[in-house]
């Protein structure tokens, strides 16, 4: 691998992630058919999977959606005693990933929070084009939200990092609200023009090719301006959104965009705080048991959740 600029800002330890990962997935893959790159992801998540920690359990169910039934996975820690649930909703691309993907990321959530998780296997494209992930999104938060008297919090990774935020905007007036979000490295469909997407152009583990072949396929192929539940960066009003806390790695083409959106927040008098990984990746988060960097991100993460289920702003 040519190490370029990235040479000395990332250290040994996420060299070896990303060594390992391209060994599982290889920087090409995204110009393999769906099929064959869904096939490979599984391959790859599975390789890094770290298992449950004692005390959780985990239950499959279905939801209803508008488009059928939702696959939801939910998970249970013995000794809690929550003070609120998280809705979760994971990475790929809106083309890869599902309940086994982020299995073991959200069984550690419930286990150190002590917040019950419910997984959602929203639709991916191409078969289901936005706003089909979208409308899962949200009939996952409400059906969480039905379900119990405690509070929501969302999180998610990467596109789930996009539909939380979806989720919060729409949900805006709603009977029930999300009471916080935690999005880990999302897009948010910012100006790929300018910042993080020129400089980071050609990081490791995303492209900013990747990012444009995966938006493409989520609106099959339309130009679509002004939605969002596509790019909350196009809302034109930030205000009355719920606690956000936002991680993005700064070797990412994606970085800037947790920056500009936690600034929109702000600006609309609301609470948002910015986290800017130093020397971190995309796709960090199966790392986090193996680079010091990722297992200390994943802390910071953690405990934003925990802080928003328990209705407090730390920061």
């Amino acid at each position: 691998m040519d190490r370029g600029k990235y040479g000395a800002l990332i250290d040994a330890e996420t060299w070896a992630f990303i060594e390992r990962t391209d060994s599982w997935y290889p920087p090409e893959t995204a110009t393999f058919p769906v099929k064959k790159q869904r096939q490979i992801y599984d391959d790859m998540c599975r390789e890094f999977f770290a298992g449950y920690p004692a005390g959780v359990t985990a239950e499959d169910g279905t939801i209803a959606g508008t488009g059928g039934e939702i696959r939801v996975r939910r998970y249970r820690f013995t000794k809690a005693r929550p003070a609120a649930q998280i809705a979760y909703l994971h990475g790929g691309g809106f083309v890869v990933g599902g309940l086994d993907s982020h299995d073991d990321v959200c069984a550690e959530l419930c286990q150190r929070t002590g917040f019950p998780v419910t997984s959602v296997d929203y639709r991916l494209s191409p078969e289901h084009v936005h706003p089909a992930a979208f409308d899962d999104a949200m009939a996952g938060f409400r059906s969480a939200a039905e379900a119990s008297d405690l509070p929501v919090v969302l999180v998610g990774d990467s596109a789930g990092g996009n539909l939380c935020a979806a989720v919060c905007h729409a949900t805006r007036g709603a009977e029930k609200v999300p009471i916080g979000q935690v999005a880990i490295y999302p897009g948010y469909g910012g100006n790929i023009s300018k910042g993080s997407y020129v400089e980071h152009a050609h990081a490791p583990m995303l492209t900013l090719a990747d990012i444009e072949f995966y938006a493409g396929i989520r609106t099959g192929g339309n130009k679509i301006t002004g939605d969002a539940t596509l790019a909350p960066l196009q809302a034109t009003d930030f205000s009355g959104l719920p606690p956000t806390a936002v991680f993005s790695a700064q070797c990412d083409p994606l970085c800037d965009d947790g920056r500009d959106y936690c600034d929109a927040i702000v600006a609309a008098s609301g609470k948002a705080k910015w986290f800017r990984e130093t020397g971190l990746v995309h796709g960090y988060l199966r790392a986090r048991h193996t680079v010091k960097r990722a297992h200390d991100s994943f802390t910071r993460i953690v405990d934003a959740v925990t802080a928003l289920g328990e209705d407090r702003w730390p920061y």
